[in-house]
């Protein structure tokens, strides 16, 4: 717990991960932003090193795991990193007519949402562990807590970041590296603007970033927000699956398709 001076985050060319690297960045703070657009991490690079951080930026595709596993070995040597957040994460949802969704996204957000998020990990785990020191953050979602029905392979993957992150916690905890679960609600940005439906209590991306930085921070096992909705999918889980399946269908919505889906 405490702050950290070697910080990894994926995912850093917008929304939650672009206000994580401003919040983050500090005098005495090495950053290291990753996004598959490495052009649109020059702007976040420079802002973070006004204020005072020190900035490498690669323009990485998380599914890449040799890329990626140079990448953050070479950093490491130079900046061993104490918190590593795996943050990047796409949406798809269901078809035209609410048809099923495809299979070339289906597994599009098996490989970025859930192996993306163990290609990260497993780059710094083992010299993690070795140091004995750190904590690693991984993005879930509400969704990941109660399956969307306009959005299944989705909630399916942020449910593994969960079980993923329970176990590492058990495996990690004997070695004094920390593991933190984050499951966001509706946060304002780009992949929000594609959710054509009820958003309740959305929070700006700067919010998020706060919320996350402190859970860090305090070495929170698992962050849920906003608490509303927390609450109420805790308390869905109670109820008779027709009752908790009722409870859903004022959340209809449509997902527009990501346009990085067909990259």
């Amino acid at each position: 717990m405490g702050a950290y001076r070697s910080i990894v985050i994926t995912g850093a060319s917008g929304g939650i991960g672009t206000e994580l690297a401003k919040a983050f960045a500090a005098p005495g703070v090495s950053l290291a932003l990753i996004a598959r657009d490495e052009s649109r991490l020059e702007p976040l690079a420079e802002t973070c090193r006004a204020a005072g951080a020190t900035v490498a930026t690669a323009g990485i595709d998380v599914r890449d795991r040799e890329a990626l596993h140079a990448f953050l070995a070479a950093h490491d040597d130079a900046h061993p990193v104490d918190l590593l957040i795996a943050n990047s994460g796409v949406t798809c949802g269901l078809g035209p007519d609410r048809s099923r969704e495809t299979d070339a996204d289906a597994e599009w957000l098996a490989d970025v949402n859930y192996k993306g998020v163990v290609h990260t990990v497993s780059a710094l785990v083992e010299r993690m562990r070795a140091r004995r020191k750190g904590r690693i953050v991984m993005m879930s979602s509400l969704a990941g807590m109660r399956g969307l029905p306009d959005m299944p392979s989705y909630s399916a993957t942020k449910a593994a970041i969960i079980a993923y992150g329970e176990s590492l916690r058990g495996w990690l905890r004997p070695f004094k590296v920390g593991v933190t679960v984050i499951c966001p609600g509706f946060v304002t940005s780009p992949m929000s603007a594609r959710h054509m439906g009820a958003k309740p209590f959305e929070v700006s991306a700067a919010k998020a970033a706060r919320i996350i930085k402190r859970a860090a921070e305090w070495g929170l096992p698992f962050r849920a927000f906003p608490w509303p909705l927390a609450l109420g999918i805790r308390l869905s889980r109670l109820l008779p699956p027709w009752a908790s399946d009722l409870c859903y269908a004022p959340m209809s919505a449509d997902v527009e398709r990501d346009p990085r889906a067909d990259l």
